[in-house]
């Protein structure tokens, strides 16, 4: 067959998309019983040939499916080659006894790697996550009938066949009609609109950061060697009273050292004084 000697690699368009395109026009449509033979020899005896040679027999359709995207300024090449990935998990997925032609079934795998692959490319941020959001941002395209803001009626009508609020309408027609910003802004914005102006967080900065922590950890070394210059029951109660997580109390520590607790704040109060000369040496 003509198809077996097409390489692999006509799947993808490449540079040369028109060069691409001739390619796959020359690969003969397959008759229903070829189509079928080839579809039995996969599914029932997983004959890799039989693959390759359906979904070479389909890419003239992939092309067809893909220019019906042409309006989101992507790469036509780009949209093609999505749209091949989704032919071949068509192909592979494909049962014979579904009573139907690999066409019928294809189109929807073919449909879903476009569609996935416009939503993460349109634009920076993306523009729809949930399901009922794909649905709206793909049939809303398709359903403006003019340039520009629609009015309330058109809202409605479209809300109504698509099965949504029209308030869901308007946030989609609102994200379909912004534009992409770069955070930096370019040369003909003002400083004041720019993006890294407004959005500009002091506790980001990567300099502030950097010195918070080493002065942190300066603090904690310091106050390590200024608790070796205390006592051993000093020292505790300065752990005990301020650097432990479940602090005690100075009737505890009073318990403990057997002294008054107004002897252990008193020893609090002068091992702090002798903390703070040391840390300010």
């Amino acid at each position: 067959m003509g198809t077996s000697l097409q390489p692999f690699n006509i799947l993808s368009p490449g540079s040369n998309l028109e060069a691409y395109i001739q390619g796959i026009s020359s690969i003969p449509v397959l008759s229903r019983e070829r189509e079928q033979l080839l579809v039995d020899k996969l599914f029932y005896e997983e004959d890799v040939e039989a693959a390759r040679q359906l979904v070479l027999s389909h890419l003239r359709f992939v092309v067809y499916v893909a220019r019906s995207y042409s309006g989101y300024g992507l790469a036509e090449a780009d949209l093609i080659q999505e749209g091949n990935v989704g032919l071949m998990k068509a192909v592979k997925r494909f049962n014979p006894e579904y009573g139907v032609r690999l066409v019928s079934f294809a189109v929807h795998w073919i449909k879903a790697e476009i569609h996935e692959y416009i939503l993460r490319n349109w634009r920076i941020v993306k523009i729809a996550t949930t399901k009922a959001q794909r649905k709206l941002f793909f049939n809303l395209r398709g359903s403006k009938k003019r340039i520009g803001w629609m009015n309330n009626s058109e809202v409605e009508t479209i809300a109504k066949d698509l099965g949504v609020d029209a308030v869901q309408v308007r946030q989609m027609e609102s994200r379909l009609g912004s534009n992409d910003e770069g955070y930096d802004g370019t040369m003909e914005d003002s400083h004041e609109r720019s993006p890294s102006r407004y959005l500009f967080d002091d506790q980001a900065d990567p300099a502030l950061i950097a010195e918070v922590q080493d002065s942190h950890q300066a603090n904690l070394e310091g106050l390590r060697d200024a608790l070796g210059v205390l006592d051993c029951r000093s020292a505790d109660i300065i752990k005990k009273r301020w650097l432990s997580e479940k602090k005690s109390t100075l009737h505890q520590l009073a318990s403990k050292y057997q002294i008054s607790a107004e002897r252990v704040r008193q020893l609090e109060k002068n091992a702090i004084k002798k903390l703070k000369l040391s840390m300010a040496v």
